[in-house]
């Protein structure tokens, strides 16, 4: 009968380096056999070998048929999911704990697993994390229910390297429909759009404030500002409002499909103004000429940066192969959007979200804050703990202020980017509090206990989402405003 593993410890945790490595110590000393017979035998030193052992690297198939081969094993047996026994699977819950976001957040030292260690200790230990995630997961209230379901897009997201088949080709078929077959989208086509969609389009100065637009069903009328921002683009609430429509998107049921919707309904109406043929044949034209920028794709669809810069991550993987992330900062260094492929590792609560948490200052995201040139794009090569990275930011003004909007890869595709060459380099050792959130020690010893800021809170701090209706939306008001607006005949 094969060893039981505890009730708390998932499959998704047993198919990795720490299940295979506590087999292969199993199956060594079931042997009688040293880390150094072991080394010796593969040709490893015995602290490779312990490492391994340990779930610290991943083997590869090479590494994996030497060990096979010498322990007298299959393969299979080796990748098999079940711990080698009770003992084993605790350890690896274990480890698996010491190595999440809950764990990371509380500022322990890891604590060794060793043979000392008894398994009522390893258990009460479980027991204490799986309360604590409870805890964590009962604070969720509506803003954190938010962060989990936003997580877990994120996840589904990077799994489809952020590109949509699907919503491609209802851009291209939208775009066949009234006739447009390439460069900029203009306020006629995106008029245009409304008309083939049996939409008339409105322009009023006291829409609720709590919406983009507002869409009339009844009579046929999509209701969008009429001040905007001269940084907005006005295209953008139109075509998010038709995309709604297309999509046939209703009053979502929970977060997860209020986010679900705006992600899509953002994505298609990006589609629409940066159309995939001729964005892609811009990319690889100049991905041909080792000269990928953002900024092309921003001038030939007539876009702004933050549009031009999410439609990149949405083509970059799919059709050039490149991995990318994407980030959204505001001045302080809070993070509004991300989006990563290429294990660029992001801060994260003790939830996994990213949304809230503050960037490392040696990033580019915030040094480029810090630059007097506006006007140019700015460059950067950061060499951070999971490696080094290249990136490209601007600044980018909103009625809430400055952000950046940044877009990056690992160094080993930064050749295929114009900026490539840049001097510009930093070192970040986030999240270890030293790199830049804990102050120097001369500083410390100065000022510890001479200071008292007072901090600026967001006004949304403590204020749940409304629970009826459209989340995020007050829907008397929006009522209040459609009774308004609506013709006299109706």
């Amino acid at each position: 009968m094969p060893p039981q593993r505890p009730a708390h410890v998932d499959d998704d945790y047993m198919l990795d380096s720490l299940t295979i490595g506590r087999r292969i110590r199993q199956l060594r000393s079931e042997r009688g056999l040293t880390l150094d017979d072991l080394g010796t035998a593969i040709g490893r030193a015995p602290s490779q070998v312990s490492v391994i052992e340990n779930g610290k690297r991943e083997l590869k198939l090479g590494e994996l048929q030497r060990f096979a081969r010498v322990l007298d094993v299959s393969i299979d047996q080796l990748l098999s999911s079940e711990p080698p026994t009770h003992r084993a699977a605790l350890e690896i819950a274990l480890e698996r704990a010491q190595r999440g976001p809950l764990f990371a957040s509380l500022g322990l030292p890891p604590l060794p697993v060793r043979k000392t260690l008894s398994d009522e200790a390893i258990e009460t230990i479980l027991g204490l994390h799986r309360e604590l995630e409870r805890v964590h997961g009962e604070r969720a209230a509506t803003p954190e229910e938010a962060r989990r379901a936003n997580t877990e897009l994120r996840r589904t997201m990077r799994q489809r390297n952020n590109y949509f088949a699907d919503l491609e080709q209802t851009a291209a078929e939208l775009h066949a429909a009234v006739g447009h077959t390439g460069g900029p989208l203009s306020q006629r086509v995106a008029s245009d759009l409304a008309s083939h969609l049996g939409f008339s389009l409105h322009y009023v100065g006291d829409l609720p404030g709590s919406t983009r637009s507002v869409t009339d069903l009844r009579n046929g009328r999509i209701y969008v500002p009429l001040g905007q921002s001269p940084d907005a683009d006005p295209r953008s609430v139109v075509l998010q409002a038709l995309a709604g429509h297309v999509l046939g998107h209703s009053e979502p049921a929970d977060y997860a499909e209020f986010l679900r919707q705006r992600v899509e309904t953002n994505y298609l109406a990006a589609a629409l103004l940066v159309p995939q043929r001729g964005a892609v044949d811009i990319l690889t034209q100049a991905k041909d000429a080792r000269e990928l920028s953002v900024e092309d794709l921003r001038d030939a669809f007539g876009v702004n940066y933050e549009t031009a810069a999410h439609r990149f991550t949405n083509l970059a993987t799919e059709h050039l192969g490149i991995p990318v992330h994407f980030l959204k900062v505001d001045s302080s260094g809070i993070i509004s959007k991300a989006y990563e492929n290429d294990n660029v590792a992001f801060p994260t609560d003790a939830l996994g979200a990213i949304e809230g948490q503050t960037v490392c200052r040696f990033w580019s995201a915030r040094r480029v804050f810090d630059v007097e040139d506006r006007f140019s794009p700015y460059h950067q090569y950061t060499d951070k703990p999971v490696g080094t990275y290249w990136c490209t930011s601007r600044i980018q003004t909103s009625g809430r202020g400055q952000f950046s909007v940044s877009v990056g890869t690992n160094f080993a595709n930064a050749k295929w980017f114009r900026g490539r060459d840049t001097p510009t380099r930093f070192h970040s050792g986030c999240p270890d509090e030293s790199c830049c959130r804990r102050p120097p020690a001369s500083l410390a010893t100065r000022w510890q206990g001479q200071a008292h800021p007072s901090a600026r809170l967001n006004s949304s701090l403590h204020a749940a989402m409304p629970t009826s209706g459209f989340t995020g939306v007050d829907t008397t008001e929006v009522f209040e405003f459609l009774e308004r607006h609506a013709p006299t005949s109706s």
